[in-house]
Parts: C-alpha cells; structure tokens; sequence
C-alpha cells in the first residue's frame, strides 16, 4: 500500500455524499495533479514496515486512480451497522514514539520546512538527503551502480520523496510509508518506487532528470487525540481512522501542507479527508466526533536537479558516488 504527495484543484468541499459516486474506492473526478506541492497520503496502515502509501488515497500499482483506498488489515466486527459511540481510549495528546533526534547539520540548500516547535531540536532532514535520491535515481536510470552507503543519520523515520516537474512544479511521483524505516534503505527504496511505481504517471525517463525537484519528508511527533480538532492548520498533518457506512475500518492521511495549501479550515480538511477515505454517506457532526484522529509534524526539504548538481561538483566522492556528474540541462 502506498501513499503519496499530489497537487489538486481547490475543491468545493460538502457534507453531502459525493454525487455519482462510484462503488469501493472513494474517486474523486475533481482532483488532478497541478500546481504548487500539496503532499496527500492516501489510504494507509501503520502496520509492518514497508507499508506503501500513494497518492489521494490511492494505492501503488493498480486500484482506481487518485482516490481509491484500502480497508485495514483487520475488520471492524464482522462488518455490523456503524457505531456513532467516540473512539476509544483517547487521551489529550498521547504522544506516540518516534525517533530520538539526531544531530545533523542544518539544511543549507533549497528549502526546508518544518512543522516542529521552532528552536525543540535540530533538523533531521537535510540536503543530503535529497542528493541521495537523486544520485539513487540518476544510477538507476543510467545503469551505474547504485552509490554507497550515505553520511547521514540512519535512523529510522516514517518518510515520504515526492518528485515535482518543470517551472511549475507539477507533480511527478509521491510514495511515502508510515512505518519507520533506516533511512539509508528507505529513502534508496522510497527514491526509485516514487519515480518508477507511482500508479498516476508513467516510470520516469533520463529526460525528465534536469527538470525534476526531489523533496523528502520525514514524520515525528505523532500524538493521538481525543477532539478531532485538535490540531493546527499549516502545523499538524492528520490520520484519521473511521468506520464507514458499511461497517469496515477505513484510514487516511493528509501531509501537514495540505490543508494550508488548500485552504482549507479544520472541518473542510477533515470532511475532504473523509471522502478521500471513501466515506460515501452525509457527513455530520455526530459522525465527526467518532472520528479516531491522530496528528503528527513532518520535516521537508526540496532540491532541485542544478541544487544538486552544484552541490554534487563540491562533494563529489563524499557520498560514495562512483559516477560520472550528470550534464547539466538548463529548463526546456
């Protein structure tokens, strides 16, 4: 299962079940891939690791497009009517685990965002990283062998490499995973599924490489709440979890940019992701309210392809990089 990060058209979001809605997977006519970032994670589980997310809800490899989704593993008690009781055990703020912050060097390329407490740790995510992919993605589309093994912290971390095209930074690939991965293996593997099996777009091309920027996300600080608006717009991305109108358990995610992209309030946000989620019945706040939500941060960086390859010509051996530097192609 995979998710990943998508731009879409504003949307005119309603409480009332999506007119001509088809069966199972939640697809939603009005979303496309245009425009400035706006990460979606579909359908997902926070189970093994390697659990793939893709798209609006969709799933790598097949399903129905940007808004199918997938049940959870387990189901909600033989698919019996819905219960509209709140979800259980929900304490203010539960913070879940995440990884121990390591202590890598700021960001000195292209940007970085973090939905963190400014000043609460060092960044995490770094240039570095981005380069990784790209020099993932250059030796595979090229056939070198794949570089050695990176300088960066290998801790593990729920992430996600998004790939954007051109001037106007179309979407290109996105697959992330909720379970925490090393990031040495999971951004190599994140890296190549993103841009070859993102079910929205063809397997990239060596042609695409000089227009491509890579931006990688890495999750902390997930904290399960009681009150499904608690959480902050622009800050917090969401999971949700839900029983829907024919009994079964039903996830979905947004990225913490979303919503802002969007804008989008709390119930919009929440109501959109709902029917990404494949929640097809009118949305009410009793419903609402039985709503399992947990919100998380996340810390970006994007670089783009003449970033990295600048940053390449001063480092070139430094990650291991046993081929030659890519020809730089200015924008067609």
């Amino acid at each position: 299962m995979a998710a990943g990060c998508c731009g879409v058209k504003k949307q005119k979001l309603s409480s009332s079940p999506p007119s001509g809605s088809g069966g199972g997977g939640g697809a939603s006519s009005s979303s496309h891939c245009s425009g400035e970032s706006q990460c979606r994670a579909g359908e997902l589980g926070l189970g093994g690791a390697g659990t793939r997310l893709n798209g609006l809800g969709g799933l790598a490899g097949g399903g129905s497009g940007n808004g199918c989704t997938l049940s959870t593993p387990q189901g909600c008690g033989g698919g019996g009517g819905i219960s509209l009781s709140p979800p259980p055990s929900c304490g203010v703020g539960t913070l879940l685990s995440t990884p121990a912050a390591a202590t890598s060097s700021s960001p000195s390329l292209s940007s970085a965002a973090s939905s963190s407490s400014p000043g609460s740790r060092k960044m995490v995510v770094s240039a570095e990283m981005c380069c990784f992919c790209f020099d993932v993605l250059y030796c595979h589309l090229y056939g070198y062998q794949q570089p050695r093994t990176p300088r960066f912290t290998n801790e593990p971390y729920p992430l996600f490499v998004t790939w954007k095209i051109g001037r106007d930074k179309r979407l290109r690939g996105c697959i992330g995973t909720f379970s925490a991965m090393n990031l040495h293996s999971g951004l190599r593997e994140y890296t190549l599924t993103s841009a070859l099996k993102d079910s929205r777009f063809p397997p990239m091309t060596r042609d695409e490489l000089p227009r491509l920027f890579c931006s990688v996300s890495l999750l902390t600080n997930f904290e399960d709440v009681c009150d499904y608006l608690d959480w902050e717009v622009g800050v917090h991305g969401i999971r949700i979890e839900f029983i829907n109108e024919k009994g079964s358990k039903r996830t979905a995610t947004y990225l913490p940019e979303v919503a802002k992209e969007q804008g989008w309030d709390h119930i919009q946000t929440i109501d959109s992701l709902l029917r990404k989620g494949g929640y097809k019945a009118p949305i009410t706040n009793e419903f609402r309210k039985t709503i399992k939500l947990t919100r998380y941060r996340s810390e970006k960086m994007t670089l783009s392809y003449a970033e990295y390859l600048a940053h390449r010509q001063h480092h070139h051996f430094q990650n291991g990089i046993g081929h030659p530097l890519p020809p730089y192609n200015h924008y067609s």
